[in-house]
């Protein structure tokens, strides 16, 4: 590999395969999926994984996409916003007007559709602590919470 060229990182992205070429070696899988794969629903805020807007998977695993680089998602699969089964939880989020501005959403919906796959019922400790890593300025948590505790009755 000469200076320059980058690697090529081949993944599966919401069940469907995809291809970037020329990807930096430092280049974060946040703007793999944002501007190489058109996948603009995981936010970029901080870029140092302390707000929890960039939720994915990777592998079934939480991650925040900006401290990943993109070629470790080689041969791999990410699931993002965009990719998760149904609309249950973002509803929850609707109904319970835990959404203001809408930045911190996507990430947030991803942590509570984790949080809910392993607790299918959490206390709201356990919601408070699955939520910890997702920075909102706008909704003061009380509705988010509302959220999660509506989306746990429908799943």
């Amino acid at each position: 590999m000469g200076l320059g060229r980058g690697v090529k990182v081949s993944c599966t992205v919401n069940g469907h395969k995809q291809v970037a070429d020329g990807v930096w070696e430092g280049e974060s899988l946040l703007y793999v999926l944002r501007e190489r794969f058109g996948l603009y629903g995981s936010k970029n805020a901080c870029e140092q994984g302390e707000c929890g807007s960039c939720s994915v998977y990777l592998d079934g695993t939480l991650v925040c996409a900006c401290l990943v680089l993109g070629g470790q998602a080689n041969g791999r699969s990410v699931v993002t916003i965009e990719g998760l089964e149904g609309a249950k939880v973002q509803q929850a989020y609707v109904e319970a007007g835990a959404v203001q501005c809408g930045f911190c959403t996507p990430g947030l919906v991803v942590a509570t559709h984790d949080l809910l796959h392993r607790v299918p019922h959490p206390s709201e400790a356990q919601i408070r602590e699955a939520l910890a890593g997702n920075v909102c300025r706008c909704t003061g948590y009380a509705k988010i919470i509302d959220a999660v505790n509506l989306a746990a009755g429908r799943l």
